[in-house]
């Protein structure tokens, strides 16, 4: 069943170069900063490197031993990486090739974590990726003690595409991108949230844990979030982008205590969606960018903006990525959202019943010539409870997108680590 709102369907997108052409707010440069306590090598984007681009981050908390916890991150073509509460690499895994040598090999987008599946009757602690390129979830079972490495692939051969029909839509890669895990409290069903590249459609697929061990999935429902907008003054807008693309939606996180998704349409804003994808949507704060006219340049691959309406947000820089969650027992604590157009981190409350109200914002920023702080940010991933000796008031990770110092004329990635302690602080 696909859900679809009253909006009039449009391909364009709006460019990443349009919040160039903003100001920002004078408080935006004087926002508290937090100093990341690590990082992770750099990964370099070319054959060298492997093709690794980092993307976005998990955390998974060894409840036995928090300081043997572990920071589960995508990589793009170069798969995933496992590092450990130092920011050292324990693991990697390539990612999956294509069916044959023509095809879109593997590439891990997004990635997050499900506690207490059952494949094969045991409970195990997974994680979900959207594997972009083979427009499928791969699924890795975590294993601290397991001699190689602590994740164990465990996604069932017979998994198909999430929303291609066959190779050769796969192969035009309008295919699983953002991502985000939610156990339904009341039946104890485990799902992903899914959206679709260069589409506004989000899918929840039900976990299926399977008697012979592995794990499958399948489609529920889907629903399409708007590509045009009307604006107060009573005209369309839709955002400026390439040629048959729609605005996307790429950070994703669900609340587990009342099941709300918060998802980021990256040239558009945040919006508020049952998990279950039923009742209407609701836009809880909108980009700067809002309402700005762009004209697309094929020769440049660029947008153009037009004059300011005035309808844009306060707080957020196009593209909105990273979204995760900073929960406290009693309900309260925060919705952290990247604000990746001007490095910002942006902090709303938690509680539906205070709307989802801004709070304040802060950066990462450098603690170092060596340790440096995350620009262009794409993925984050908080976690409010104690995790050892390293990170006793919990862990922020969030990607580098400019990693320096780099190599040479090589762009480099990675991922810095944070106190959240400190974190809270600066939002306080």
């Amino acid at each position: 069943m696909t859900i679809r709102l009253t909006v009039r369907a449009s391909a364009l997108v709006l460019c990443t170069t349009l919040a160039t052409s903003f100001a920002l707010p004078a408080q935006a440069a004087g926002i508290d900063g937090v100093l990341p306590k690590a990082e992770t090598a750099p990964l370099f984007d070319d054959e060298a490197g492997g093709n690794a681009n980092a993307d976005d981050p998990a955390i998974w908390r060894d409840a036995a031993d928090p300081d043997r916890s572990l920071v589960i991150a995508t990589a793009k073509q170069g798969g995933l990486r496992v590092y450990d509460l130092d920011a050292r690499q324990v693991q990697s895994i390539p990612a999956p090739a294509g069916p044959d040598a023509d095809d879109k090999p593997g590439r891990f987008n997004n990635v997050d974590l499900v506690q207490g599946l059952r494949p094969g009757g045991t409970r195990a602690d997974v994680a979900v990726v959207s594997d972009r390129g083979n427009d499928r979830l791969r699924i890795y079972r975590i294993d601290r003690n397991k001699p190689g490495g602590p994740l164990t692939d465990i996604t069932d051969p017979a998994a198909r595409p999430v929303f291609s029909a066959d190779q050769a839509e796969i192969n035009e890669q309008k295919t699983a991108y953002g991502l985000a895990t939610w156990t339904d409290r009341t039946t104890g069903r485990s799902y992903a949230l899914v959206s679709r590249r260069n589409r506004t459609r989000i899918a929840l697929l039900e976990l299926i844990a399977t008697p012979a061990g592995t794990v499958d999935y399948r489609q529920v429902r889907t629903l399409d979030l708007p590509s045009s907008f009307r604006l107060p003054d009573g005209t369309s807008w839709t955002p400026c982008a390439e040629p048959d693309e729609l605005p996307q939606v790429e950070g994703m996180v669900v609340d587990p205590t009342d099941g709300t998704l918060y998802a980021g349409q990256e040239d558009v804003g945040i919006w508020r969606i049952d998990a279950g994808l039923t009742g209407t949507p609701t836009l809880i704060d909108k980009v700067r960018e809002y309402g700005v006219p762009g004209t697309y340049d094929e020769e440049t691959e660029e947008c153009t903006p037009g004059a300011d309406p005035g309808f844009g947000g306060k707080h957020l820089t196009a593209d909105v990525e990273g979204l995760t969650l900073v929960t406290e027992p009693d309900g309260d604590g925060y919705l952290l959202s990247s604000s990746q157009g001007d490095d910002t981190f942006v902090a709303y409350d938690r509680e539906r019943d205070e709307d989802n109200e801004y709070e304040n914002a802060f950066r990462v920023t450098a603690a170092s010539t060596r340790l440096d702080g995350s620009e262009v940010c794409d993925g984050a991933a908080a976690l409010n409870a104690p995790l050892g000796r390293r990170y006793p008031n919990g862990l922020l990770v969030v990607q580098d997108g400019q990693e320096t110092p780099g190599d040479g004329d090589r762009e480099a990635t990675g991922f810095k680590f944070v106190d959240l302690g400190e974190v809270l602080d600066a939002i306080d």
